[in-house]
């Protein structure tokens, strides 16, 4: 359903979403998520990127509880996402109006660009 893994080496927060959440599966992943990120160490300014190539959209009752319950998520610097799907591509610029985020095809794109210096990645 989802996996995350904090990578000290990058100051990356990987997520893989892999399957279709329920309001009650997305309020568990908000809150382990919360969690893991507490015991981290990570901090404000870490890199975040969520590959969701495995679905096309989430639920719109799922995603939104997931908006809700990391309102207040500690900010990254960048934020990339993964999906290779046009609708997919619109529900994450819908609710994600960063600047500093892109939505990449393929994840390879994706960490090149997180891990580029402050100067190169704009």
């Amino acid at each position: 359903m989802y996996a995350f893994q904090f990578r000290h080496d990058l100051n990356l927060l990987d997520i893989q979403w892999t399957g279709h959440f329920t309001p009650e599966i997305a309020m568990r992943y908000a809150r382990e998520l919360l969690d893991a990120f507490r015991r981290s160490g990570f901090r404000p300014g870490y890199r975040l990127r969520i590959d969701m190539s495995a679905i096309n959209v989430q639920p719109k009752d799922a995603i939104m509880t997931v908006h809700e319950a990391l309102r207040d998520f500690p900010r990254a610097s960048r934020i990339a996402m993964i999906n290779g799907s046009a609708i997919g591509r619109q529900q994450i610029r819908r609710l994600m109006t960063q600047p500093y985020l892109r939505v990449f095809d393929p994840a390879e794109d994706s960490l090149a660009w997180l891990t580029a210096p402050e100067d190169v990645a704009a």
